[in-house]
């Protein structure tokens, strides 16, 4: 997967594909809203298996009710194609 960092107009198009998802900064971020705390923990722990497949962290903070995942590719200071493919397999859980 190219690791390129995408440039605004190819960020911009490829955010029309994600529900629910925005840009902070260089971030690609998403609060997720759940029934409880074990809800946010359970999606917690299937977004840790998912960042281990795809060997790519996103920054998770989450509490009773929420979670809210970030994603950047820090080595090349923004956004590129592999925080997209996260975001969706994030999304399919």
């Amino acid at each position: 997967m190219n690791r390129r960092k995408l440039s605004e107009e190819e960020i911009a198009e490829k955010l029309k594909d994600l529900d629910g998802w925005t840009v902070k900064g260089k971030e690609l971020t998403k609060r997720y809203e759940f029934e409880n705390f074990a809800g946010s923990l359970e999606f917690v722990n299937k977004v840790g298996e998912i960042a281990e497949e795809h060997d790519h962290h996103p920054d998770i903070t989450f509490g009773w009710g929420y979670a809210e995942i970030a994603l950047t590719t820090h080595d090349t200071g923004g956004l590129t194609e592999f925080d997209f493919a996260v975001a969706s397999a994030i999304d399919a859980t």
